[in-house]
Parts: C-alpha cells; sequence; structure tokens
C-alpha cells in the first residue's frame, strides 16, 4: 500500500482505516449538498494503494461505485481531480490518452506528455490497460489521430523500445552527434527521420553525452536546434524527450508553468501533472519549479485556482 514512488507529496496515510474513511465518504455525500472537505482530505491524503482499498470497502458495504457517486456529487475540475484519483496510475494515464484522442480536436501536449515521460515498462501497461478498458489499441487510435513524422515518433515511442541500459558507446555517441548535425543544422531541410533513431531508440546516458558532443560540433545546444529545424507539434514531441532524458521534474515543473503564466490556465495540463505525478517525484518538481521561477509552485496554484479545485491541488502540492 506504499506510494509507487519515494518523491511524492502524497504519502501513505499511517492510521489508515478503510471503514473510517468509507463512513466519512458517505456521509460527505448524505443529504442535500456534498461535503467536498471531506472528500478532499481522504481522498488526497491517500496513496493510490489505498484509495483502491477504500473504492473495495464502499462497493462492499454501499453495493454502489465510489467513482460514479462522487461525479454526481462533484462538478468541473474538482471532478476531474478527484475521478482521477481514484484509477491507478497506467488506467490514468489510458484515461488521458483516450481523452486526447477522442475529444474534438486532439490534444496532442497529453500524447507528448505521457509518452516522452514513461518508462519502457510503464508504456508497455498502459498500452495493455488501453486495450482492455477501450477495446482498441493505442496505436491504431494514434495512428488514426495524428499525422506525419509526429505520429512515426508517437508509435516509436509507443513500441517501448529505448534501451534501458547505462551504457555508454563514446564512438556511436560521435558518430550520432555527427548525424544529427548533418541532418539538421548542416543542410537544407531536415532529416527528422535520424533525429527519431537517435532520440526514441539510444539509453539516457548515452544520449546525455550525444548531446555534449552536439555542442561541440555544431556551438549549440540540441533545444536550440530542434527549435529551429522544427515546428509545432513535432518540434514539442522531440524537446519533450530532450527534457524528460536531462531532467524529468524540470520538465513537469516548466509544464506546470506554461499552464499557469499569463490568462487563463490550460487546467488538462495542470490536473494531469499533479494527479499523475503527486507520489512520484511532486517534491522534486516543487524544487526545480521555484529554482527556475523564483516562486513557488504553491503559491502559483493558489493564485490561480479557486475554491474546492485550489484546496485539492494545493493537498496534491503540499506545502
Amino acid at each position: 500500500m506504499a506510494a509507487i514512488g519515494n518523491r511524492g507529496t502524497v504519502v501513505e496515510a499511517a492510521a489508515f482505516n478503510v471503514e473510517e474513511d468509507v463512513n466519512r465518504l458517505r456521509g460527505a455525500m448524505k443529504g442535500a449538498g456534498t461535503d467536498e472537505a471531506a472528500v478532499i482530505e481522504v481522498l488526497a491524503r491517500r496513496t493510490i494503494a489505498q484509495r483502491q482499498r477504500i473504492k473495495e470497502a464502499y462497493k462492499l458495504t454501499v453495493g454502489k461505485d465510489l467513482a460514479d457517486d462522487l461525479q454526481g456529487e462533484l462538478t468541473g475540475n474538482t471532478e476531474k481531480v478527484v475521478l482521477g484519483l481514484l484509477m491507478i496510475a497506467p488506467k490514468y494515464d489510458a484515461y488521458e490518452l483516450r481523452t486526447a484522442i477522442k475529444g474534438s480536436g486532439t490534444e496532442e501536449a497529453a500524447l507528448i506528455d505521457i509518452l516522452a515521460s514513461r518508462t519502457n515498462a510503464e508504456i508497455r501497461v498502459i498500452t495493455e490497460v488501453y486495450m482492455k478498458e477501450h477495446g482498441t489499441s493505442l496505436e491504431d487510435d494514434i495512428e488514426a489521430d495524428t499525422s506525419g513524422m509526429f505520429k512515426r515518433v508517437l508509435v516509436s515511442l509507443l513500441t517501448a523500445g529505448r534501451d534501458e541500459s547505462n551504457t555508454v558507446n563514446e564512438t556511436q555517441a560521435v558518430q550520432d552527434a555527427k548525424d544529427i548535425y548533418e541532418a539538421g543544422e548542416a543542410c537544407w531541410g531536415t532529416d527528422e527521420v535520424k533525429f527519431l533513431t537517435v532520440l526514441c531508440v539510444r539509453n539516457r546516458n548515452h544520449l546525455l553525452r550525444v548531446f555534449e558532443e552536439y555542442q561541440k560540433i555544431s556551438g549549440r545546444d540540441i533545444e536550440d536546434s530542434i527549435k529551429r529545424e522544427m515546428s509545432g507539434s513535432l518540434e514539442d514531441v522531440f524537446l519533450a524527450i530532450v527534457k524528460c532524458l536531462r531532467n524529468k521534474p524540470a520538465f513537469f515543473a516548466e509544464r506546470l508553468y506554461k499552464s499557469m503564466k499569463g490568462l487563463g490556465t490550460t487546467d488538462s495540463v495542470l490536473i494531469r501533472i499533479m494527479v499523475a505525478r503527486a507520489e512520484i517525484d511532486m517534491l522534486d518538481i516543487k524544487t526545480e519549479f521555484s529554482k527556475a521561477y523564483g516562486k513557488t509552485l504553491h503559491s502559483f496554484i493558489n493564485g490561480d485556482s479557486s475554491g474546492d479545485y485550489r484546496k485539492i491541488l494545493l493537498e496534491l502540492c503540499g506545502e
């Protein structure tokens, strides 16, 4: 019942009493109106594993599905966060991918955020869960909904075939850096397949070495070259891959910052990251956020949301 990571803000509730939690949730939904504060207090302070126990006990004692009952009681973004918290991690990712594909227009950001940041093992489980939940293949759905080189990069990530060893092949690293340089900055037009072959296949340590060599050869950072050579979703997915390899919490911190800065909030991004990373690496994301933007993630959320939505996000953020 422990948390799924060890750098999260959501940790196992020590004095966990499943019957007590079920009773509190039942009480929160009794009569006219809903005690949202009680729902938030129970669900945001339990691990995913503990929430699964609560769901099972609720169904056993009430004969109804907890998610269905909460859906009838909550609205808007608070509802979206709570329903996300009730899902196990791969089911939530599969749900987010399905929503991104099946909505009006494709939310490319969700496809990129999830597929560029998950491990091979995580992606394999997501594809299995997606098939089980939705009766179609995630790869088929993505292929039907995206196009061009962007589609090819997503399909490559979906194969979950990245080398995950720690071995750095020095000769290959120099060659990879040359290949990317010659496929982009050094020629007219861009051979995106070369970028795909290197960025989607090689292991993290090897690629960090490739990026160092690339800087020497080209005089530019690999991220700058991607921005110069590509555009749109293809640029976004290659940048996400590079940023996740370099520093995953910093990648998520930047995504959170961009979801809240300026006018309006991209709630889909804010919710997805807060729910998905709460018990994995939220502590590190908060550190990177403060380092990069000079303000705490807590203060940003506090100023950018309101009501119960703000309350539940701040619970997931932690002080």
